[in-house]
């Protein structure tokens, strides 16, 4: 799959694009962003599914417009998310918190078309005031689907302790009279083998709800345009799920809408030695992809290995004063200098939102490339102003 991902971007992120932008940058392809969204759409007419992009992955509003053509609307993360939509993708907005002020709460009555909560009390809290805004606001509520097969803790929402949706035990004898549906979020990057395992915890859990519901949410981590994807059992499980209880089906791709299609381009500024060779770079794991030191994980970079693979064998470190800011060991063929371009892959979802000015480094450029016209198009430029604004 590495091998693919790899095929694929190089030949869409030609190096005259990734040589001449300015650094460091990160590049969204139009054509590949595209392709996803071709493959999403396809899946929305053949279910009947309402497919909405989780801003949380992926919230690029310069890309809004082509977006929205294929999709029905965005799953926010609360009422900052929720005006992102609101605004800028123009259709539905589903919008989830973990908790919500009263001050929240108005805001996401005021740009959402769904509310979801996280749990019976805030729903109760709420709900009064929902019926009352003269909005038709449908109401959601996350339950745990009682399985996961995410392997990193820190992204399975499942686990006992967890904080993000209510139990069976929670809904004993609760009149469920103004509730809608019901969420579940227990995926991540994972393939269409485990909704149907996850999916058949949740419908044994839920039985008594279910029938109540008029949509069901299956949340995110569907890896729906990864290639290797089985789409057609997503289809047939989505079908399936909808013929047995007769209910509307949610899905909330984040990953899946950007997966592929960007790329962050660095430049090389030093070579220093301490027990090996390191390269120090333009960009930061801190600041820029901080996945790399959270998940953690490797991201690929064009023309690199892994340590000895090549005959050069680097450290990559980043420019922010954490003394673990370090993306990686990758090997060349040749020997890095200052000045030399480093292209990593897969970093137009959760690398961007995720971002951070700290240390005040300068924060990646964001264009846009269209191999089909061969443009590039910096879309968003971030300077000191930016910095200063995020503090008081």
């Amino acid at each position: 799959m590495a091998k693919d991902f790899y095929l694929g971007e190089l030949k869409n992120f030609p190096e005259k694009v990734t040589g001449e932008v300015e650094s460091p940058c990160f590049i969204v392809s139009e054509d590949i962003l595209q392709r996803n969204l071709e493959i999403l759409a396809d899946v929305r007419k053949r279910t009947g599914a309402k497919v909405l992009l989780a801003l949380k992955a992926f919230a690029m509003h310069s890309t809004f417009q082509m977006a929205s053509r294929y999709l029905d609307g965005i799953s926010a993360s609360g009422p900052i998310e929720a005006q992102l939509g609101y605004e800028k993708f123009g259709k539905e907005v589903h919008t989830f918190a973990v908790a919500y002020s009263d001050e929240d709460m108005m805001k996401a009555i005021k740009y959402s078309d769904v509310i979801i909560f996280n749990s019976v009390a805030q729903w109760k809290k709420y709900r009064g005031i929902i019926a009352r805004s003269g909005k038709r606001i449908e109401v959601g509520l996350r339950v745990n689907p009682g399985r996961s097969e995410v392997e990193t803790d820190l992204y399975n929402t499942t686990l006992s302790g967890s904080r993000l949706g209510v139990h069976p035990k929670d809904l004993e004898g609760l009149d469920l009279t103004g509730l809608d549906g019901l969420h579940f979020h227990a995926l991540c990057e994972q393939n269409a083998d485990v909704l149907v395992r996850v999916l058949k915890s949740f419908e044994k859990l839920y039985a008594k709800q279910i029938p109540q519901m008029k949509w069901v949410n299956f949340g995110g981590g569907h890896h729906i345009t990864r290639r290797d994807y089985d789409v057609e059992l997503l289809v047939r499980t989505i079908n399936n799920f909808k013929k047995r209880h007769g209910v509307q089906v949610h899905l909330e791709p984040g990953e899946a809408v950007a997966l592929n299609a960007g790329v962050l381009v660095s430049t090389v500024l030093d070579i220093v030695h301490n027990g090996m060779d390191i390269a120090i770079l333009d960009t930061s794991a801190e600041a820029h992809m901080p996945d790399v030191l959270a998940q953690p994980y490797r991201p690929n970079i064009i023309g690199a290995g892994k340590p000895g693979e090549h005959r050069y064998t680097y450290r990559l470190g980043g420019l922010t004063c954490l003394a673990g800011d370090v993306i990686g060991d990758y090997s060349f063929s040749r020997r890095l200098k200052p000045s030399d371009r480093l292209v990593f892959l897969d970093m137009a979802h959760y690398s961007m939102v995720k971002t951070t000015t700290f240390n005040g480094i300068k924060h990646p450029s964001i264009a846009l490339y269209s191999k089909k016209t061969g443009r590039t198009t910096i879309v968003r430029r971030f300077g000191y102003e930016d910095y200063r604004d995020r503090l008081s």
